[in-house]
C-alpha cells in the first residue's frame, strides 16, 4: 500500500483491523514516526501513562518470534515442524509489533483513566498507520499476563500489557462490518425534540 492523505473522518471510517499481513517489514523509522505522533493522545493530568516495547527488523522480530512460539503456541515442542510453522504464521506475517504497557495504579479511578488514555493512543496509532498504508490489529492473548512472558519481554512489576499490537503491510483490506445505527446507541436526556 502507499501513503495516502485522508481527512480525519475518512481515516476513522476507512480503517480496518488487519489480520492478514503480507509479511513486508515495517522499518524502524516509520514505526517511530507513527508512535511519536500518536503520543498527542489526550490523557488525564498529563500522566502520559504508557510505554512501548517494539519489535521490528529481522533481528528484533526473530527474537520476538521465539518468545511468541514458547508462550503463544501450547505444546509447541510436541508439534511436527510443519504444524509448528503453520501455527507460527499468525505471528510471522505482521511487519512489526508494539506492546503497549500502562502502570497498574492501585487507585481505581486513575487505573481506568490510564487505560482509557492508552486506548486513545492505540487509536491514534491505528489511524496514523492507516494513513501510511499500514494496517494493524489490537490483540490481547492470555499469555500477556504470564509472569515468565512478561519478564522475558521486559515488563516491570506494577505494569500491565494492554495490547500486543500487530502492525504491517497488507494486500487487501477487509470489507466493513455493519455498525449499530445512531438511533440504537443514543438516548437524549430530558425533554428534547
Amino acid at each position: 500500500m502507499t501513503e495516502q492523505s485522508l481527512s480525519v473522518r475518512d481515516a476513522i471510517i476507512q480503517r480496518r483491523s488487519i489480520k492478514l499481513f503480507n509479511g513486508e517489514l515495517v522499518d524502524r523509522d516509520t514505526l517511530v514516526s507513527i508512535m511519536e505522533d500518536a503520543l498527542w493522545a489526550p490523557n488525564h493530568q498529563m500522566r502520559q501513562p504508557w510505554r512501548f516495547i517494539a519489535a521490528c527488523g529481522e533481528e528484533g522480530l526473530t527474537e520476538l518470534h521465539e518468545l511468541l512460539k514458547e508462550y503463544g503456541i501450547p505444546k509447541w515442542k510436541e508439534l511436527s515442524e510443519d504444524a509448528l510453522e503453520k501455527q507460527m504464521q499468525k505471528f510471522k506475517n505482521p511487519g512489526a509489533y508494539l506492546f503497549v504497557i500502562v502502570p497498574e495504579d492501585a487507585r481505581q479511578k486513575e487505573r481506568l483513566e490510564d487505560y482509557a488514555a492508552a486506548s486513545m493512543l492505540v487509536q491514534n496509532i491505528q489511524l496514523l498507520a492507516w494513513e501510511k498504508g499500514i494496517g494493524s490489529c489490537w490483540k490481547t492473548p492470555g499469555f500477556l499476563d504470564n509472569p515468565k512472558f512478561r519478564e522475558a519481554l521486559g515488563v516491570h512489576t506494577g505494569e500491565r500489557i494492554i495490547s500486543m499490537f500487530q502492525v504491517g503491510y497488507y494486500n487487501e483490506a477487509p470489507q466493513p462490518k455493519p455498525r449499530k445505527s445512531i438511533e440504537e446507541v443514543v438516548t437524549f436526556f430530558g425533554n428534547q425534540k
